[in-house]
């Protein structure tokens, strides 16, 4: 998806107004939180913590290497 939007002055300060269509895609609401963050191919903006996605990933890493293990103790 790509859009372009312009930086805009609120308040006293700037922002962009982010097209219906964006909104929907991130599955946000006027309120919501978004955290911005650097990429090696510029920068990313998303609902979810970056952190947050790195804790996922590594709980998922551990539940494919001890599946057997997991499913043992949860019988």
């Amino acid at each position: 998806m790509a859009a372009t939007v312009k930086v805009t002055t609120v308040g006293n300060s700037v922002g962009v107004v982010l097209p219906k269509e964006v909104l929907e895609y991130l599955r946000i609401e006027k309120g919501d939180t978004l955290y911005i963050s650097e990429t090696p191919g510029g920068v990313q903006l998303t609902p979810f913590k970056p952190e947050f996605a790195k804790v996922v990933e590594a709980g998922r890493r551990v539940t494919r290497k001890y599946r057997n293990a997991l499913r043992k103790l949860a019988e």
